[in-house]
């Protein structure tokens, strides 16, 4: 301190020349990761999960915005260490402030580094080649035949006499033969 001013006396060195004050560029839109998720999200370097990953945000951080995809659900980030200081986040994690966004035209979606082939004959164990089968038939079902019975009461041995007759006719004659043989032995 200079020996003429004390802080006791409350007066402070006022400056003489224009200090240059720190003010803040506007930044434009922001994105802020929700403070309620546990993980960082991820940063990718194009807006979709086939893309690289190239970082990770931590929650409750800001980064400036500079575009979003076709469908709003990606968000083109200043990203430093990222492909041109950018990178893409997922939009559902972030709380954006308010302003106009414009749309950037996503680029082209990567070709994969390797590509699956299916082994020929892994695949020929699940060719399942039908066994034919023979269908069912119609057989016709052999006519009915109802048997039929003839009445035996009307029917006789000597062509129309009825059975009841016959019968009398011989019990009549054994009974006669009978009385004959009784009286023929005395």
């Amino acid at each position: 301190m200079d020996a003429g001013f004390t802080q006791a006396d409350g007066v402070f060195q006022q400056p003489t020349i224009a200090i240059p004050t720190v003010t803040g560029t506007p930044r434009g839109v922001t994105a802020t990761v929700n403070i309620n998720r546990e993980d960082p999200i991820n940063v990718r370097n194009g807006p979709s999960v086939l893309f690289d990953l190239i970082g990770t945000i931590q929650p409750g951080q800001q980064v400036p915005v500079i575009g979003r995809s076709v469908g709003g659900d990606w968000i083109l980030i200043e990203y430093f260490g990222g492909p041109e200081n950018q990178g893409w986040i997922y939009a559902p994690f972030v709380t954006l402030s308010p302003g106009e966004i414009p749309i950037i035209e996503p680029p082209p979606t990567p070709t994969p580094e390797l590509t699956q082939t299916v082994n020929p004959t892994l695949a020929a164990q699940f060719i399942n080649t039908p066994v034919p089968t023979r269908l069912a038939t119609f057989t016709p079902v052999e006519p009915l035949v109802v048997p039929t019975y003839e009445d035996v009461t009307s029917v006789s041995l000597l062509g129309r006499i009825p059975m009841g007759l016959v019968i009398l006719v011989i019990g009549g004659l054994g009974a006669l033969l009978g009385l004959f043989s009784f009286f023929s032995n005395r």
